[in-house]
């Protein structure tokens, strides 16, 4: 008998990312007991189902319940589970908060939009949440190698590490601009990152980057302490 949840799961920890779209991904995300089935199964092992709304695709990651055994030391935490270094950490942050935070917030405002519109038809039906790969802005790497490239190691190191970040799927390279991958905006937990984001340590160097990408937000990068290091926990 074939078992789907056994599947999907296997396929996520294979692939590390799926679509919403994928047919075995829309059942996880639209049928409550294969997705209790699911949770269970992914608990068992320390993981758990990394889903958001606004986001284009599903991953795995580190149940919060295991993160002490997986990225606790005796003399402190790893960070990731990719064997990233430090740099290559506050490149991902400075990305996610350069393409993830516009992202969402074109999203919540075209949503928004939508909702509004349709309050004025008679039978509107509830609209589908954005995630059209548009409205998550291009970086191109000469500006962020100029605006960045200092404090993040210098032009070598952080090509090399664009192109580590890159085959991890967390962003794609395409002639020169950087673009969203699979990866992330799962990366993070948006609700807990995000305020730190706007309330962290690094605001002076993202603070006249991002504005105009966010529609009057300012976005600021997260406090890179340990703490905040241990959110990196998609990948197994």
């Amino acid at each position: 008998m074939h078992d789907d949840t056994a599947a999907l799961a296997a396929r996520l920890l294979a692939q590390r990312w799926l679509p919403r779209d994928d047919a075995q991904a829309r059942k996880a995300l639209l049928d409550e007991a294969f997705r209790e089935d699911l949770d269970r199964r992914l608990a068992a092992v320390g993981l758990e189902l990394r889903e958001h709304p606004y986001s284009a695709y599903i991953g795995v990651a580190v149940a919060r319940g295991a993160e002490r055994v997986v990225f606790g030391h005796s003399d402190g935490w790893i960070s990731n589970t990719l064997q990233l270094d430090r740099d290559a950490v506050a490149l991902l942050v400075v990305l996610w908060a350069l393409i993830v935070l516009p992202k969402r917030q074109r999203q919540i405002e075209r949503q928004q939009a939508e909702a509004g519109a349709s309050q004025t038809q008679m039978f509107a039906e509830a609209k589908p949440i954005p995630r059209d790969p548009a409205l998550a802005p291009m970086i191109p790497e000469r500006t962020l190698l100029a605006d960045f490239g200092e404090r993040l190691g210098g032009k070598t190191r952080v090509n090399f590490n664009l192109g580590v970040l890159s085959r991890h799927g967390f962003i794609v390279r395409r002639k020169g601009e950087l673009v969203e991958g699979p990866l992330l905006d799962l990366v993070f937990d948006y609700e807990r990152t995000a305020r730190r984001i706007f309330d962290g340590a690094l605001g002076d160097l993202l603070a006249g980057y991002v504005p105009h990408e966010t529609a009057g937000e300012t976005a600021e990068a997260a406090d890179t302490t340990d703490d905040d290091d241990r959110e990196v926990t998609d990948d197994v």
